[in-house]
């Protein structure tokens, strides 16, 4: 799935080229070569022409999401067992969770 990514304030679309530039890329070139597959759902800053031209640009192959689809990407599924292991554990701040997030 790659590292986890901490976003402060409200990402957008330029937040999201960001993360894809200087985050997942390096990380699936290092771990996964070029066979890999880039797969997200149909969120605006996804979609955004912004974004695709990004996709576009590196030449990144991107999976086809349809429209108005039931919610099926995986990462669902880790953020509800992230949300049960993190239930009983209390943060006093954002610092004290983003590193709970990464440590479970």
């Amino acid at each position: 799935m790659g590292p986890l990514k901490r976003i402060v304030g409200t990402m957008d679309r330029y937040v999201y080229e960001d993360i894809l530039e200087n985050t997942m890329r390096p990380w699936a070139r290092a771990n996964l070569g070029r066979s890999c597959v880039f797969q997200q759902h149909n969120d605006p800053k996804h979609t955004s022409g912004h974004v695709a031209n990004w996709f576009r640009r590196r030449r990144a192959d991107l999976l086809e999401w349809p429209s108005q689809s039931p919610d099926l990407n995986p990462i669902e599924h880790m953020w509800e067992e992230l949300e049960r292991r993190l239930k009983v554990v209390r943060a006093s701040n954002a610092n004290q969770k983003f590193a709970q997030l990464e440590a479970a």
